[in-house]
């Protein structure tokens, strides 16, 4: 009888440190008799331990809340990496090639008035490029029209005004 009540009690401690990480530092920093009111540690049964019964309950669940403190830090880590690469990739794509065939997408602010070699293009999401090719467009006015930027062979880009056949190449500069 003992043996199980103090299991479920160990067992309810690990799964109550898994909710936060916050409960499980405070956890990890007294025993339960600190942790505990007198009421809870005496319903608890723990008031029948030993000195030792105790000191070995309060270690080992010091070392598994420890444990999964450890585990929860390296998934928020791992996570935070993530994140960080993914922002990398979307504030550098154009400039260099991350295997994606996705375009990007936003909108030109403004009036667009066709294409012409030199332009320069820069968009909402304030990335800015420049057209490198001869296609020319004339006689198209559009306000903030939306946009999409594909990658194309060998590191080239096309810019594709919505509404308009015609696509230019082009290079992100800024």
């Amino acid at each position: 009888m003992r043996f199980s009540r103090l299991r479920v009690l160990a067992s309810a401690a690990v799964l109550l440190s898994l909710a936060s990480p916050a409960l499980a530092q405070r956890v990890v920093e007294g025993d339960l008799q600190q942790q505990m009111t007198p009421a809870e540690f005496k319903a608890a049964g723990l008031d029948k331990l030993n000195p030792t019964e105790l000191a070995t309950l309060n270690s080992w669940l010091q070392g598994k809340v420890a444990a999964v403190t450890a585990d929860v830090r390296e998934q928020v880590r791992e996570q935070a990496r993530e994140e960080g690469r993914q922002e990398v990739i979307v504030k550098n794509r154009g400039f260099f090639d991350f295997g994606s065939s996705e375009p990007i997408a936003s909108t030109l602010p403004g009036e667009f008035r066709g294409f012409g070699k030199g332009r320069r293009y820069v968009l909402a999401n304030a990335q800015e490029w420049e057209q490198t090719d001869d296609t020319q467009l004339a006689g198209v006015r559009k306000t903030d029209p939306v946009v999409a930027i594909t990658p194309g062979v060998a590191g080239a880009w096309y810019l594709r005004v919505e509404g308009v056949n015609t696509r230019a190449k082009v290079r992100r500069v800024k």
